[in-house]
């Protein structure tokens, strides 16, 4: 349909017509179940008038009851307008990929994409025309639950990855390719930055550092296309992001001119009210509108206060017509007009769903998403002919798809014994839980002690359940249940080799883990095929590649802890590491555990010198920065060899790193191969204290290495 006949289409609708549009429901509420007219309905105040015409329902589940919910919706719809039906795909439909964190720990934007595109993939063809991802919000506090959603605390790697996941989402053709669904950024903005790590707590930062650190991700999804945005649940500048005007009408719309739609968070319209910036639900509509919020998801202030708003005169219909359009604009986009079923099958949905191809492919990016830690005494890869003991609360566990796999199933799941059994070098002669997540018993512990003294190797599977991250997941002590470190107390007397394997959704503090074992591979929540990729990776049949988008904390004590963190007038440093008045820890370091960008391999590489094609660059001008990468072991592997810039004087405060470019290379034994990044003055631009963005004359230092804290800094001037 054409712009015309949208607006045409608009102009035959009702006020009640229009303001129903803006509602979003569950499918509950389109049921004919007679409890719904004492339950939901009555309980949010929602009429069949309402349900009829609601613009958009979430969290369909399967194509049977998509075509259905499309099918009654029609036959009730006057003007024949579809329903928008949405999602949360966080890393997969049925087939589940590593959480998004680990994803991110890849650093392989084709692989992101990918996994995009095959949950895009399996969700359209079950119904679904929205997902609710990427979230791409930044986070430098592990105790906050989401962090698995995130890809970590770089805003430039946060903004790659937020285009290869709307590319994979959205494709070339969102009209033409119906295996694809349109892709809604979240939350905007700044979520992540939640003080203390708890979730849906207060936001509050300067705006310089709001653009220079949060808002990058969401702006690089807009510039790929993404088609939505959806709203935080937090404060930005004291005032909630849903009614917040200067962050959607003033930024969002006029200065980065999205013409998307914009749709709240479940609820985030009435939270208002608890937040204090709206008495009631009417006041709490007029403020969601008058912000630009196109959506009300799961409450009904819109339904149920806009008409008089705008009979009263507070509201401008115009800016319910606009809102209406922009749905409408997207329901066309996506051929709804047209097919309001679009790609639902049940047929092709028993084809694609959980398909060979799909899982090979879940099974390679989990086993690139682990990262290795620790391998002492090469006691990674196991090798043909050690006895293991598989032991720990993961051993025989299906929980390990993370806590939004909501359409996957632990039954589908290969658990980590399964995926270790079935490799051709296994010889697990005892399986033992060892304790609970976080409970322990004396006599699972002596059974666990048993096992371990068949062995001549431990694996030790232990970690987080899904439910202790996620949304709502928060944790002020991030370290591993004290009955998991109670388990390694008991084995570590036997004298075995303890490989530990890790699961979880957040990076940890590792006191009581690391130091005990010998090797320590991190693999996050690994998805449906978690426990072949564990295998490959344990023996060796892929060399682990993975490297951290996040800090991992030496004490919670730290938090939040990062790599491009600002000097203070008095830095630590190592000449005045004895002294007291600098910016120190008494009990601790400043440095996390591990930092960005860490992993280990089951090889080695040596970095030659760097060096600049010029030390001093002119505006327009750009910097090649060259250096040998060279695989010094005895098998072939992958680096990922990162690029940093600091600026030494700014006019305010410039980070001690900011990473500017990375690249994954595939090495022989033996080999050495020349990486060259491009440095340009744009790249050295950031928000001076007006608020814009520029870059200073100067010194810089450029690094290039394995990870943020391994590399040797060279200097160059910029000259304008």
């Amino acid at each position: 349909m054409t712009k015309q006949s949208m607006t045409a289409l608009l102009e035959q609708m009702t006020l009640e017509e229009k303001i129903f549009q803006l509602m979003q429901l569950t499918p509950n509420f389109l049921s004919e179940d007679d409890a719904n007219l004492t339950g939901p309905l009555a309980w949010m105040g929602v009429t069949e008038n309402m349900v009829n015409n609601a613009g958009s329902v979430l969290s369909a589940v399967g194509a049977k009851e998509t075509i259905a919910l499309q099918k009654k919706y029609m036959e009730n719809s006057r003007l024949g307008i579809p329903l928008l039906l949405m999602a949360d795909i966080i890393h997969g439909y049925r087939t589940i990929f590593p959480v998004t964190l680990a994803i991110g720990s890849t650093w392989d934007l084709e692989l992101a994409e990918k996994s995009a595109a095959i949950a895009a993939k399996e969700s359209a063809v079950t119904g679904i025309h929205v997902t609710f991802a990427p979230m791409v919000d930044l986070v430098r506090d592990p105790r906050w639950g989401r962090v698995m959603e995130s890809t970590g605390e770089d805003p430039y790697l946060n903004s790659e990855y937020a285009r290869a996941f709307v590319r994979g989402f959205q494709g070339d053709d969102l009209a033409g390719d119906l295996d694809r669904v349109a892709a809604c950024v979240k939350h905007f903005a700044a979520y992540g930055a939640a003080e203390g790590g708890r979730d849906y707590n207060t936001v509050n930062m300067s705006e310089r550092q709001l653009r220079e650190s949060y808002l990058p991700a969401y702006k690089a999804a807009l510039d790929e296309g993404c088609e939505m945005v959806m709203t935080a649940f937090n404060t930005v500048d004291g005032i909630p992001a849903t009614g917040n005007k200067w962050l959607m009408r003033n930024l969002l719309r006029d200065e980065w001119g999205f013409d998307g739609m914009l749709i709240s968070d479940w609820g985030a319209v009435g939270e208002m009210i608890p937040h204090g910036v709206a008495a009631d639900g009417k006041e709490a509509a007029l403020k969601a509108i008058e912000a630009g919020v196109d959506m009300e998801m799961m409450t009904s202030h819109y339904a149920n206060h806009l008409k008089e708003l705008v009979e009263a005169g507070e509201v401008d219909v115009k800016l319910i017509d606009e809102s209406v359009l922009r749905i409408l604009k997207l329901k066309d986009k996506l051929g709804l007009f047209e097919n309001p079923y679009r790609a639902a099958s049940e047929e092709r949905e028993k084809e694609v769903l959980l398909s060979p191809e799909h899982r090979a492919a879940a099974r390679e990016i989990a086993a690139k998403s682990f990262v290795l830690l620790k391998n002492e005494q090469q006691a990674l890869p196991l090798r043909s002919g050690q006895k293991l003991a598989l032991i720990g609360p993961f051993a025989e566990s299906g929980d390990i798809l993370g806590p939004w796999s909501i359409w996957g199933k632990q039954e589908e799941t290969v658990q980590l014994h399964a995926g270790l059994s079935a490799h051709k070098a296994a010889d697990i002669v005892a399986v033992a839980k060892g304790s609970d997540i976080d409970a322990v018993t004396e006599e699972q512990l002596q059974e666990a002690v048993a096992a371990a003294s068949q062995a001549d190797v431990i694996v030790l599977a232990l970690g987080e359940s899904s439910e202790m991250s996620g949304e709502a997941g928060s944790r002020g002590d991030i370290r591993l249940p004290e009955a998991q470190l109670e388990l390694i107390r008991k084995l570590k007397p036997l004298g075995k080799p303890i490989v530990v394997v890790l699961f979880n959704g957040r990076p940890l503090d590792l006191h009581g883990v690391i130091e005990e074992a010998d090797a320590l591979l991190e693999v996050w929540f690994p998805g449906t095929e978690g426990g072949n990729a564990i295998a490959d990776v344990l023996f060796g049949d892929v060399n682990p590649s993975g490297r951290l988008t996040m800090s991992f904390p030496y004490s919670v004590g730290q938090v939040p802890v990062y790599y491009n963190n600002y000097n203070t007038g008095r830095p630590l440093t190592p000449q005045n590491a004895n002294e007291r008045y600098v910016s120190k820890y008494l009990d601790m370091p400043n440095a996390p555990l591990l930092p960005f960008g860490y992993g280990l391999s089951y090889t080695s590489f040596s970095y030659g010198e760097a060096t600049l094609s010029t030390d001093v660059m002119n505006v327009g001008d750009t910097l090649r920065v060259s250096v040998d990468v060279t695989n010094t072991g005895a098998a072939a592997g992958e680096e990922v060899v990162q690029l940093y810039v600091r600026d030494l004087a700014g006019e305010v405060v410039r980070p001690l790193k900011e990473l500017k470019g990375f690249r994954k290379l595939a090495i022989q034994p033996g080999e050495t191969q020349t990486v060259t990044f491009e440095i340009t003055e744009e790249q050295l631009r950031y928000y001076h204290a007006d608020l814009q963005l520029k870059s200073d004359a100067g010194e810089f230092h450029v690094f290039v290495g394995p990870n943020s804290r391994d590399a040797e800094a060279k200097s160059f001037r910029l000259t304008k």
